[in-house]
């Protein structure tokens, strides 16, 4: 009887774990896990600077804010600055530099001339200061109005200097400098060669009033009164021929008398 429950009880075992094993090996093996790859993030935008905004807050620079408004070449110089792979750098003279400014004054440029003397205060390129030392090397650099206006600098101990051929200034402070827009101080206006290296003709004055004075003797008036005074001892010595010819008559005509009666 025991013998009989071990033998059925080892038969169930067996039937149990052949019946595991066999479930294990008709399962499908689970799935490998994919890996995904993380996709790197777009690099963020260079970060719009407000060039209207940073001038009229930055320092006293209205004047030069207000040329650029007044010859619509803020909308250029927005435009270099967050538009451009390049940026920009801009100069900009204190409103005390206008005012030094007498002679030559900028009231005599044309309208052309004006906006070649606002885009030659800007670079079409981001430029840090140490950057300068390079171009001090490389010679003339464009600005932004064109080929012929063209900056050169100097980089004396760290002090930038710029010469326009016709003016010398330097920067005396960074206003901001975050690629792509750089904007340094200069202490006077940079009057490009181009234009000032040739005479500006200057703006016409008024008319004077005509001078209203007394009339002058006319010629003819005083050719009359010399023709006047020169006939007048003409007409005296006629005068004295006449009386004397009356006289000889009457003498001759006594002696023919004397003579009839002696």
């Amino acid at each position: 009887m025991e013998f009989s429950r071990i033998v059925m009880i080892s038969c169930s075992i067996l039937l149990l774990c052949s019946s595991l094993a066999y479930g294990q090996a008709a399962s499908p093996p689970a799935p490998a896990a994919i890996s995904s790859t993380p996709t790197p993030a777009p690099a963020p935008a260079p970060e719009y600077v407000n060039l209207t905004y940073l001038l009229s807050v930055a320092g006293p620079f209205h004047t030069f804010l207000d040329y650029l408004e007044s010859t619509k070449l803020i909308d250029t110089f927005q435009n270099q600055a967050n538009n451009t792979e390049q940026g920009i750098t801009i100069f900009v003279p204190k409103d005390n530099a206008f005012k030094a400014l007498k002679k030559p004054s900028l009231s005599n440029l044309t309208d052309d001339q004006l906006k070649s003397l606002i885009l030659f205060h800007a670079l079409p390129k981001y430029y840090a200061l140490a950057n300068f030392n390079d171009l001090s090397a490389k010679g003339p650099v464009s600005t932004l109005a064109g080929g012929q206006y063209s900056l050169n600098f100097t980089d004396d101990s760290g002090t930038v200097h710029l010469d326009s051929g016709w003016s010398k200034t330097k920067v005396t402070s960074a206003v901001h400098s975050t690629d792509p827009v750089a904007i340094y101080q200069v202490d006077k206006v940079l009057l490009p060669e181009a234009i000032f290296g040739t005479d500006i003709p200057p703006t016409p004055a008024p008319a004077p009033a005509p001078d209203i004075s007394p009339a002058a003797d006319t010629p003819a008036e005083s050719k009359e009164s010399g023709s006047s005074s020169r006939s007048s001892p003409s007409t005296s010595s006629s005068r004295k021929i006449m009386n004397l010819g009356i006289w000889s008559q009457l003498v001759l005509a006594v002696l023919g008398v004397v003579v009839l009666f002696f």
